[in-house]
C-alpha cells in the first residue's frame, strides 16, 4: 500500500469522524471547532489531488473566514447548549430509512464503477496562473463588485454588532 492511500484513509476517516462529532455536539462552540477540524481534513485531501490552491482556499476562506463569522454569530447571539429533544418513534424510523437507501445507492454506483480498475494517469489541468489571468483579465468587473459587496456587508455586521455603552 503505497503512502498516499494510507494518507488518503487517514484524512476520510478523521473527515468523516470530525463531520459526525459536528452533527452530534450540542454545544456548538466545540460543534464550531470541530467543522474546522474537518475543513482542514478535507484540505488534506486535496492536496492528495495535488490540487493546492483549493487546499489553501479551503483553509484560508472556509477554515479561517468563515469560521470566524460563525463563531462570532455563535458569541454575538450568546447561545446556550441546545435542549435535548425527544427522538419520536416515526422521524427516527424514517431517518434510519433514508440513510439505508442513501448507503445501498452509494454502494450501487461503487460495485459498478469497478474500484480499483486501471486508470490512466491524470493530466495536471488547473493552476493558479491561469486562473489568475483568467479572473482578473475576464472578470474583474464581477470581481470587484462582489469584494465591495463583501466590504458593505462586514460594514454592515460591525455596525450591527456594536452595543450602546450608554
Amino acid at each position: 500500500m503505497a503512502p498516499q492511500d494510507i494518507a488518503f484513509y487517514i484524512f476520510s476517516a478523521l473527515t468523516l469522524l470530525c463531520g459526525i462529532i459536528v452533527i452530534t455536539k450540542r454545544d456548538p462552540v466545540t460543534a464550531a471547532m470541530f467543522l474546522v477540524l474537518s475543513i482542514v481534513c478535507l484540505a488534506g485531501l486535496f492536496v492528495l489531488l495535488q490540487a493546492f490552491f483549493l487546499a489553501a482556499v479551503q483553509v484560508l476562506v472556509y477554515a479561517g473566514a468563515v469560521m470566524v463569522l460563525f463563531l462570532f454569530v455563535i458569541m454575538l447571539l450568546d447561545l446556550k447548549d441546545e435542549v435535548r429533544r425527544r427522538i419520536r418513534l416515526v422521524r427516527g424510523v424514517l431517518g434510519l430509512i433514508s440513510v439505508a437507501a442513501f448507503a445501498a445507492v452509494i454502494l450501487h454506483l461503487i460495485w459498478k464503477a469497478k474500484p480499483g480498475a486501471t486508470l490512466g494517469t491524470p493530466a495536471l489541468v488547473g493552476g493558479t496562473a491561469p486562473l489568475g489571468k483568467l479572473l482578473f483579465q475576464n472578470f474583474i468587473l464581477p470581481f470587484e463588485i462582489l469584494s465591495l459587496l463583501l466590504l458593505v456587508a462586514m460594514i454592515g455586521v460591525i455596525l450591527l454588532s456594536k452595543r450602546d455603552l450608554k
